[in-house]
């Protein structure tokens, strides 16, 4: 009953927002576990213009996964971000809903907004900023290289929304996420990001 009601929530969420939006013509595409899709890439960190590009707050860099890191193939540069279709083999460990002008299949570079919740056990990697440098010196970063560095540490994320309006679809670019849990240590974790075209305004990493 309760999943029912969730999914006819995120059902409800993803109606208004395109009623706000003004988007008669626009298509809406739920995705989760079950039903498939989302974004065909496992990690949030990539390159920009020519940068690598990841939440970061000065000391400490968080990753997300929207899939199950266990799953991510040992040979992937997670700074590529997307690997369709190889990544829809992998388990979400988000659901939500995307909107777009026409759809993935009628020409779109990509959604106009995306928003993901989380399904109680979020992955959110954090790592040291001067030690993630090191691993990017040649601009390569696989998970195992993640799992090497000495500062890693584990989270999953209880509480998970990030909402995310894409470079392909939107007319200005910008994210914003909000997810606390715990870690392997028993340490609560809150984490903050809000990004306008690549650019952060806002990060906030804290452990407690």
């Amino acid at each position: 009953m309760k999943r029912r009601i969730r999914l006819a929530l995120l059902l409800a969420a993803g109606l208004i927002a395109v009623s706000a939006i003004g988007l008669h013509a626009n298509v809406l595409l739920q995705f989760s576990p079950a039903l498939g899709g989302g974004v065909p890439a496992y990690a949030r960190i990539e390159r920009a213009d020519g940068h690598v590009f990841v939440h970061n707050d000065g000391e400490w860099a968080g990753i997300t996964f929207y899939r199950e890191a266990s799953c991510v193939p040992e040979d992937f540069n997670l700074l590529d971000f997307f690997d369709a279709p190889r990544a829809f083999s992998c388990g979400l460990t988000v659901e939500g809903f995307e909107i777009w002008r026409n759809g993935p299949l009628a020409g779109d570079g990509g959604p106009i907004q995306t928003v993901s919740f989380g399904l109680g056990a979020v992955p959110i990697w954090f790592v040291r900023v001067d030690e993630l440098e090191g691993a990017l010196a040649d601009d390569v970063l696989t998970v195992a290289e993640l799992e090497a560095c000495v500062t890693l540490r584990k989270g999953l994320a209880t509480y998970f929304k990030e909402t995310l309006h894409p470079s392909q679809g939107a007319q200005q670019t910008k994210t914003e996420v909000v997810a606390r849990g715990t870690l392997p240590s028993g340490e609560a974790f809150l984490f903050q990001a809000e990004e306008t075209h690549v650019e952060l305004k806002h990060v906030l990493i804290r452990f407690k």
